[in-house]
């Protein structure tokens, strides 16, 4: 499909993005662990409350909405299938960041979600996260781990994963439905992405 030059109309109650995609294929010089207050913890077989509410925590700000449309069935098969692995990061007796890895292709891992709290953001919680999952994303034998990013995230996010040893290798634009027409996400949520019913 070829995209023309220029403006090309959103249909309404849609939202569109420009989505990234990253990877990097062979393990990064990764700098220091920052004194972040916090602990990573793996989760196996995750509560799907828990699940929802972490991630709702983390992603709503940036429109995070696919796993909140899942019904059980489909979270529970996303999350709690065999090389899928979950981790938070504990700070002051809460759970404040989602990592997710997907290890289910061979040689192949993809960094599915990866966010912290509005609380978290600029504590160096984000860089001890991306530390932990370079290593145990290396720590297998893989020639590719790949991310992908858009510009609904945060605005430091693509920096960030650059940072952290990623390249851009392709570019696409995303269009889906705009979640807080539904009630899947507050209205008020992600002020930077203007509301157009």
């Amino acid at each position: 499909m070829t995209i023309p030059d220029g403006y090309v109309d959103i249909p309404p109650g849609k939202i569109a993005a420009v989505v990234t995609s990253l990877e990097m294929l062979a393990p990064p010089v990764l700098p220091p662990d920052p004194a972040a207050d916090g602990t990573i913890r793996r989760v196996a077989q995750p509560d799907l409350d828990w699940y929802r509410d972490l991630y709702a925590r983390v992603g709503s700000e940036w429109l995070w909405s696919q796993r909140l449309r899942m019904s059980d069935a489909e979270l529970a098969a996303a999350i709690r299938t065999t090389g899928v692995e979950i981790y938070t990061l504990e700070h002051a007796g809460g759970d404040e960041a989602l990592l997710e890895l997907d290890f289910r292709k061979k040689t192949d891992c993809e960094l599915v979600l990866f966010g912290v709290t509005a609380k978290l953001i600029g504590t160096g919680a984000g860089r001890l996260l991306m530390n932990h999952a370079l290593r145990r994303a290396w720590a297998q034998p893989l020639t590719r781990l790949w991310v992908h990013t858009c510009s609904f995230d945060h605005p430091r996010a693509l920096a960030f994963y650059q940072r952290s040893g990623f390249r851009p290798y392709r570019r696409q634009i995303e269009i889906a439905p705009d979640p807080r027409l539904d009630g899947t996400l507050p209205r008020d949520v992600a002020p930077h992405v203007p509301l157009l019913a």
